[in-house]
C-alpha cells in the first residue's frame, strides 16, 4: 500500500542529467518540489522546494555547472560523483503555501541522506 506521499501527482522518475555531457532537466519553472534518489543504493538522497524549481535543482550541481548558491558542498559533491545513479521526480504547485505543507509532510515521512 503506498504511503501518503505517493498519492500526489508526481512526475515520473527521470535520470538526473550529467552537465558534463549535456542533457535536459525537466522541472517546474514555478513553484515546485523535487526528490532525488540513488537507484544503486535504493535510498532517497534529498528533497527540496523552490519558487523556480528548475533553477533550485540546478543549484544542486557544483560550480561551474550549478546555478545559484548552496552552503553544503557535500550535497553537490555527492550528486556529481553519483550522477549516473541519480533519479529525480517533481511536483508542481500553484500556491506556495501548499508546497510548504507538502514539504513538511515529506520531511516527517521520508528518510533522506541529506536534510534540506
Amino acid at each position: 500500500m503506498p504511503n501518503q506521499i505517493e498519492l500526489y501527482n508526481w512526475s515520473d522518475w527521470k535520470s538526473f542529467p550529467d552537465p558534463r555531457i549535456e542533457g535536459m532537466l525537466t522541472a517546474p519553472y514555478g513553484n515546485g518540489l523535487y526528490q532525488l534518489k540513488n537507484i544503486k543504493t535504493d535510498e532517497f538522497i534529498l528533497f527540496g522546494i523552490g519558487k523556480n524549481c528548475a533553477y533550485r535543482m540546478s543549484s544542486l550541481l557544483p560550480k561551474p555547472f550549478g546555478q545559484g548558491t548552496r552552503n553544503n558542498e557535500s550535497k553537490r559533491a555527492y550528486l556529481i560523483n553519483n550522477i549516473s545513479s541519480i533519479e529525480y521526480r517533481t511536483l508542481s504547485f500553484t500556491e506556495e503555501s501548499e508546497m510548504k505543507i507538502i514539504e513538511k509532510e515529506i520531511k516527517k515521512l521520508e528518510i533522506h541522506k541529506f536534510n534540506t
